[in-house]
């Protein structure tokens, strides 16, 4: 008999409906769960278990007394520690925010606690979100449900394995180059970056402003359609949010797929891919050949720069965005110092990691007077090309099949002291978040024992298109 914590949402919401089991006993379920495998995996920096049996509680008595509530209502889901929760620590993972506790709640909890859903945790991440693999963490390091000498990829590694070791039935990670993709495809679970401004980024603790954008991890399809139903639309708050229509995005689950132009991006098919990662792809785009879709071949010249323009780009903004933590409104502050010019600089030094002060010092260098043109400008120009390789693939093609890593996931220490080699591994996932696509990981298969993860790419504010490609696929599979 399947455990409760091991169901999928869309499985719980039956029950719950039913009274076969309430809130309160999967609440329970859950942190049973933690406490059993939490000290091997440590996906979480901080729990709430007093206020999420509370939160269960009162979802329980809504829904004896009649209520109409939402598929989320009860279920408990994990949180990044870079979203905002009021009145909890938020820490980014970093000694500088230690002891931080959020002024207000970020746009998807007050979307979470609408729909009712219970937050149980904030969960562990790559320090500012900077990293590919949660070894970047101030605190901790993660593991990865799968195999416990992997790491649970980056920076959204908590949330990932969350999911991944059933201590979760959902969470939200943040995404500014594959930070939720390259998580779900290492840990076997299913992970969404939704269109830029699809999703508010307010209370979002902010790396990347140009980049990031908050997205569900969940255990399948259906699920992650749910939750994004939950979080997404407009919000005044946020000024890149738009202004646009949210659909029912469950609605296009188990539409028919013929027709359907399937594009393989040239360029994530060849050297540099392990072989058997790309055979699964090819295995995946094939089984929805046999149903009626046809596969074409797309290719996207830029792709050689992206790596190049993501870290120009994303260290910039960094930098910029950083700036703030300086030991004088919050955060960290070094004792000890005669002025205050020490005092902002022994802060910023004690409290930032290796890796955060690498890509502030790269940002800072990029946006320098005599390179910002040089650098950062060109960089900008060739983002432009690679929303035009996009625009030109789609004309071809419905969505884009890649894989969402080069390999599977490593074991720690490997790429700790190469940061090219760790860069490396978003290869596949950063020129969407340049063009601002959206994108999907999911499970395909393994590799070596461990999971491989399909990307699912599709045009700007078309995530149904995507949801009906990878439900169609995990039926297949």
């Amino acid at each position: 008999m399947t455990k409760l914590n091991e169901k999928t949402l869309h499985e719980l919401n039956k029950d719950l409906e039913s009274k076969k089991i309430s809130a309160t006993e999967l609440v329970s379920a859950i942190y049973s769960e933690i406490d059993r495998n939490e000290k091997d995996i440590q996906a979480f920096l901080l729990l709430t278990k007093e206020s999420a049996l509370k939160q269960a509680k009162n979802i329980d008595d809504r829904r004896a007394k009649g209520e109409k509530l939402s598929a989320l209502a009860g279920i408990p889901g994990a949180i990044k520690d870079n979203i905002n929760i009021l009145g909890l620590e938020t820490t980014c993972a970093s000694k500088v925010l230690k002891g931080f506790k959020a002024p207000f709640n970020a746009t998807v909890i007050n979307k979470l606690n609408t729909a009712g859903a219970v937050y149980i945790g904030k969960t562990n991440m790559d320090e500012f979100a900077m990293g590919s693999s949660t070894e970047n963490s101030a605190f901790q390091k993660t593991k990865n449900p799968r195999n416990l000498e992997c790491v649970p990829g980056g920076s959204s590694g908590g949330s990932a394995a969350a999911v991944a070791a059933n201590m979760a039935i959902f969470s939200l990670g943040s995404d500014s180059g594959g930070s939720i993709r390259q998580p779900a495809a290492f840990c076997g679970v299913v992970g969404l970056k939704p269109t830029y401004g699809r999703v508010s980024r307010f209370g979002l603790v902010a790396f990347a402003s140009s980049l990031d954008q908050i997205g569900p991890f969940t255990k399948d399809v259906r699920d992650n359609a749910l939750v994004f139903n939950a979080i997404s639309g407009f919000d005044k708050n946020d000024s890149t949010s738009a202004h646009i229509e949210t659909p029912d995005f469950t609605k296009s689950l188990g539409e028919s797929i013929s027709g359907l132009k399937i594009g393989l991006v040239k360029e994530l098919m060849g050297d540099g891919i392990d072989p058997e990662i790309k055979q699964k792809i090819l295995s995946a785009a094939q089984a929805l050949e046999k149903q009626g879709a046809k596969i074409v071949e797309v290719e996207m010249p830029s792709f050689k720069h992206a790596l190049s323009v993501y870290y120009l780009i994303a260290t910039a903004e960094a930098s910029a965005n950083l700036s703030r933590f300086d030991g004088v409104r919050f955060g960290h502050r070094a004792k000890e110092a005669e002025d205050i010019y020490t005092m902002i600089k022994k802060s910023r030094s004690q409290g930032f990691g290796p890796e955060v002060k690498r890509r502030i010092m790269l940002g800072t260098y990029a946006l320098s007077s005599g390179y910002y043109d040089a650098y950062y400008l060109k960089a900008q120009k060739v983002r432009t090309l690679i929303k035009q390789d996009f625009a030109k693939a789609y004309q071809k093609c419905d969505v884009l099949f890649t894989p969402t890593t080069p390999t599977v996931a490593f074991k720690f220490g490997e790429k700790t002291n190469d940061p090219l080699s760790m860069y490396l591994s978003d290869i596949a996932t950063i020129p969407i978040n340049l063009a601002g696509v959206p994108a999907l990981a999911m499970p395909c298969g393994t590799s070596k024992g461990l999971p491989v993860g399909l990307q699912i790419i599709g045009r700007e504010f078309d995530e149904a298109t995507i949801f009906k490609a990878a439900y169609a696929v995990e039926k297949s599979l």
